[in-house]
């Protein structure tokens, strides 16, 4: 069976700018630069939550040229979208298993940035699974992980928790998935998805 750990939470923005401000002002401390992804014509900012877990802010690269697949996290679809926290990433030791145990994944694609390589599901039309309450999959092909390369930034997850009114059948892909992190689940009328971080302003919360 696979071993699933929650890896990193994704902020989406019509621009860094605005990605950037959001965090700033919900933690009082700034993402660092990140990258490009070439392939999917987004580009990131980057924040270190712990020593192999970081958040990521993404937006829609305006230099970039068309991209080869619908955007991830549904950038395509809500572009213009004010920041928010729109899903969590979770790191898995076989991506293909746990993506087939739990049925509910699209394809899985390779990218690399610099030095890093991975590999990632890609649900249908660079959409969600469970409305981004459940996570992407991801497995690192690269050593070591990002967030090492990331300075501290005084911050920490301490924990991430969700709502959908689908809450058992969202339960059983977690299992499925074998996710080992506690990733507090409950019943809720709408989709919903909170990170409660430690900050150097103390506790707050992302959502």
């Amino acid at each position: 069976m696979p071993v699933t750990r929650l890896d990193h939470i994704a902020i989406t923005a019509p621009s860094l700018e605005e990605g950037g401000d959001y965090v700033r002002g919900a933690l009082g401390v700034d993402p660092v630069p990140g990258g490009r992804h070439l392939r999917m014509g987004t580009h990131n900012r980057l924040l270190k939550l712990g020593p192999s877990t970081y958040l990521e802010v993404l937006a829609v690269d305006p230099d970039a040229g068309p991209p080869e697949f619908p955007r991830w996290f549904r950038m395509d679809q809500d572009r213009n979208a004010p920041p928010r926290l729109a899903t969590w990433v979770a790191r898995t030791d076989d991506v293909r298993a746990a993506a087939a145990a739990s049925g509910a994944y699209g394809r899985i694609e390779p990218f690399e940035r610099g030095s890093l390589r991975w590999e990632i599901t890609l649900p249908e039309q660079g959409g969600f699974v469970f409305d981004g309450i459940a996570p992407l999959l991801i497995q690192w092909r690269s050593e070591p992980h990002p967030a090492a390369a990331l300075p501290d930034s005084g911050c920490t997850l301490v924990a991430l928790e969700g709502w959908h009114p689908r809450a058992a059948a969202l339960a059983g892909l977690l299992r499925a998935i074998g996710l080992v992190d506690n990733f507090k689940l409950s019943p809720g009328p709408e989709p919903r998805l909170l990170a409660h971080i430690q900050t150097p302003g103390g506790m707050r919360t992302l959502g």
